[in-house]
């Protein structure tokens, strides 16, 4: 029993050093593939589902101008993409016949202050020297008047015909009051070229802020009525996505959340942020309005399709595996990689998703993660080599 056991053990221990062996040379014939090619490992992470929504790029700011009085189109600041500062004219409407009404406007002001400095004067005077008292107001010259002054006035006061005081006090109010006629006439003048300076001013169409004519809705020479539209204009140095999302997956979504986007120009994928999430839901389509910032010098420009992957709670977890897009080669329809096997390159067909913002692309079916692929392998590699 002793010699059967010591005869077991010998092989036991002669197996374990064939494997042993074998485990080194297949590390071995591994770290030499690795050292023979760039390689690199799968990755796989935990992640929730997730939806992709369509959506539009607009401009950061965008307003239309419109016309604000009739007239004829005379000047417009160039077609579209024209730059343009703040309070650059964009648009100018024929303006000849304001011009004229503010000049006689203006003519009207000279005559309402004239009116009322003179209106001051005559108060000034009633003041200083009433009308009661002067002596070219009764008949006679000299001593006569002067006897008028004392003794006729005097009587009639004192027989109740006449009251001087009241007499004196009415002359001082008509001279207020026409001093007050003079002020009101030079305010309605102040008020009407003030007035005719407004719609000067709405005569011309100014920039609001720093940006560029995306639209123009007329031509000069082109007559327009108030409320026309005569041009579009946006402020495009930032960006943002328009995008419609159903209620659903709205409910996922908060302000400053960063989530993927794929633009239509090349493909390129972007980070956008929720910038603001509309608080009614449209009753016909049942979708919520969200607006997505995206980064400045983002390529494109507005009006271009983009695709934005936003959270979906309903769908569960899953295990999301991505590998570099050098790992990929084609070799027929579908995506295929070199993975490390046995220390030998073997031939995987793999399905792919969408590209990831740090360069690596998602892989559907084909990989678990954790393996090693070969990343740039040349075009007479084969598999099992």
């Amino acid at each position: 029993m002793r010699v059967i056991n010591r005869s077991v053990t010998g092989i036991c221990t002669s197996v374990f050093a064939v494997l042993l062996v074998m485990a080194s040379g297949g590390e071995g014939q591994a770290q030499q593939v690795a050292q023979e090619f760039q390689t690199a490992q799968v990755s796989a992470m935990q992640t929730g589902g997730s939806a992709t929504v369509g959506g539009t790029v607009i401009p950061y700011k965008e307003v239309t101008l419109t016309a604000q009085i009739p007239g004829r189109v005379t000047f417009l600041a160039g077609a579209e993409g024209h730059l343009a500062k703040k309070d650059e004219v964009l648009m100018q409407i024929d303006d000849d016949d304001l011009q004229a009404q503010r000049r006689a406007a203006v003519a009207m002001i000279y005559q309402a202050e004239a009116a009322l400095r003179n209106s001051y004067m005559q108060y000034s005077r009633e003041l200083y020297s009433p009308r009661q008292n002067s002596i070219s107001g009764f008949p006679g010259m000299g001593i006569p008047s002067t006897f008028d002054q004392f003794f006729t006035r005097g009587f009639s006061n004192f027989m109740g015909q006449s009251d001087s005081g009241l007499e004196r006090q009415a002359d001082l109010y008509a001279q207020g009051a026409g001093v007050n006629h003079a002020q009101s006439a030079l305010m309605q003048a102040q008020a009407n070229l003030e007035a005719l300076d407004a719609r000067l001013r709405d005569s011309r169409a100014l920039a609001p802020f720093d940006g560029v004519i995306v639209n123009k809705h007329v031509e000069v020479g082109d007559t327009v009525q108030p409320g026309m539209p005569v041009v579009t204009f946006a402020f495009t140095e930032y960006l943002r996505i328009d995008a419609d999302v159903p209620v659903r997956l709205a409910a996922g979504l908060t302000v400053g959340m960063i989530v993927p986007a794929r633009l239509d120009a090349g493909g390129a994928v972007v980070e956008a942020r929720v910038a603001q999430i509309y608080p009614i839901a449209d009753p016909g389509r049942h979708t919520v309005k969200v607006k997505f910032d995206l980064p400045k010098d983002t390529p494109g420009g507005p009006g271009m399709y983009v695709e934005v992957t936003v959270p979906d709670a309903s769908v569960p977890t899953r295990l999301q595996t991505a590998l570099p897009v050098e790992a990929l080669i084609w070799r027929g329809s579908l995506p295929s990689v070199f993975v490390i096997e046995d220390g030998r390159p073997s031939l995987r067909i793999v399905r792919v998703g969408y590209p990831l913002p740090d360069g690596r692309v998602s892989v559907v079916s084909g990989l678990f993660g954790g393996e090693i692929v070969i990343l740039n392998p040349p075009a007479n590699l084969v598999s099992g080599d």
